[in-house]
């Protein structure tokens, strides 16, 4: 049976984002732009990401979020 779940409310997505166990270690997740500015919006998700001193970067289709304050180096 394929039941369709009601959308969580924007602020409790977004906790559960940074709720995962690898956010709350301060490792990386990644989420699909199009989930992200369909749930909560990419100026929301942006706002969060600075309250928090977190970095992400976008390429293909996703973002990888960087759950640390630490610089992030681009290697090549």
């Amino acid at each position: 049976m394929n039941r369709m779940h009601a959308p969580l409310p924007a602020d409790l997505w977004m906790r559960q984002i940074f709720d995962a166990r690898a956010a709350r270690e301060g490792g990386v997740v990644r989420r699909q732009v199009a989930h992200v500015e369909r749930m909560v919006g990419r100026p929301a998700f942006e706002a969060e990401l600075r309250r928090r001193g977190f970095h992400a970067i976008e390429n293909a289709g996703h973002f990888v979020i960087f759950c640390n304050n630490e610089p992030v180096k681009v290697l090549c």
